[in-house]
Order: structure tokens, then sequence, then C-alpha cells
């Protein structure tokens, strides 16, 4: 990500949300900060798009919904006054919100309720994914029963789920084309080689470099 203001600029929840209400270019918001978010690679919008319709097709005549990676995401505890700023807004590459969608508010514009949240990772964004982005999710997002991140330059799910004790676990971990990574919380599979359909891969890359 990368900062739209000087480090040292601030802004409430309220003044995040008028600033993105009012943009065209997609923004996240951590504790105060706001970041602009990169473009993406082709690789990148490939295996999205490849998400989107394998999740989306299994999804169809049940009570749960995916969406792309422009429905903005809260974390964070409830906010004590109109000018706190301990709060997460993101852009999930896919979320899955099973029953009535919960919003934030009248706009109907950021979501409160995910059950599953995907991000594809790159370098750039590699280790923010795995650490702070689920360290929030976890957190802050009791409706949240399954974390899955796909990297983007090798074979690589990786799936962790909620417990019953409220903790979290590696569910699986898919490194090869010919596996399969079950959601068994909505009925869905990941089959590797339908997430990485069209994508050549290169040794000299690797997102698992990045975040060591």
């Amino acid at each position: 990500m990368a900062s739209v203001r000087k480090p040292e600029s601030f802004y409430t929840e309220d003044e995040y949300l008028a600033v993105e209400r009012a943009s065209q270019e997609r923004r996240e918001y951590l504790d105060g900060q706001i970041y602009l978010m990169a473009g993406e690679s082709e690789e990148h919008g490939t295996i999205c798009t490849n998400l989107t319709i394998e999740i989306g097709s299994q999804l169809k005549g049940t009570p749960c919904q995916a969406f792309s990676k422009d429905t903005k995401v809260r974390s964070g505890p409830i906010p004590k006054t109109r000018y706190s700023a301990e709060a997460f807004y993101s852009f999930p590459d896919l979320v899955v919100v099973c029953g009535e969608r919960q919003y934030l508010d009248e706009h109907k514009d950021v979501l409160i309720n995910p059950k599953v949240i995907i991000e594809v990772l790159s370098p750039s964004t590699g280790a923010v994914d795995r650490g702070e982005k689920f360290a929030r999710y976890r957190e802050h997002l009791d409706s949240l029963t399954d974390y899955v991140v796909v990297a983007q330059s090798m074979p690589l799910v990786e799936h962790f789920a909620r417990q019953s004790n409220g903790e979290w676990m590696i569910a699986a971990t898919a490194r090869d084309l010919s596996q399969s990574v079950m959601l068994s919380s909505i009925g869905c599979t990941l089959r590797l080689g339908e997430v990485y359909d069209r994508i050549v891969f290169s040794e000299e890359r690797s997102e698992l470099a990045n975040t060591e």
C-alpha cells in the first residue's frame, strides 16, 4: 500500500469514508492513516477472476454470496466517538457473506459480517496480508470463520480456520496444481488447477521469500 498523504496526516473514520466515497480510486484505512491501493498485476487480476468464478458458481442456490475486490470491510472495535480512528478498512480480493448482509451504515458500502475472506498475495503485500491484516480480521470480525491466502508466483494456497474455542489454526496447505482446498463452512472447494488457470509461473519470483 502507498500512502496518499505524509505519515503525520491523521484522519478520523468519518473523514476517511468521505474521501473514499468521493473518489474513483480505492483507499484503505488503518488507525488514522489513509493508503492508496496500488494497481494490480495481470497475474493478480487473473487469479482474482478465477477465484470469483470458482467460488461464485459453487455458491449458487445457497444462502452465501461472494463479493469481489471492490467491497470494503471494516475490522475494528466499536467506535466510542465519531472521532474514532482505531479501525481497519480494507478491500479483500474476495469476500463471502452468508445470510443477511450487515453494513456499517445506511450507505451499504462497508460490510461488517464476512464469513470467508480470500487474499491474493503479491511481493508488496504478502507480509501485510499474512500479518497485520490477518491479525485485525481474526481479532475484530466475530463472523469470520475462514481466511485464505493465495500466492501469486507459485502454486500455494493456505487455509486458516477458526476453531470452536475461537482459536485459529492452519486447516490446509496446498502446493500442487492437482490438489484442492475444501472450505467446508461454505461447501466450496478450491481446485488449484482452476485457481491458477492461465497463470505461467516463474521460478525466480516468490512471495515466500519476501516474507522471510
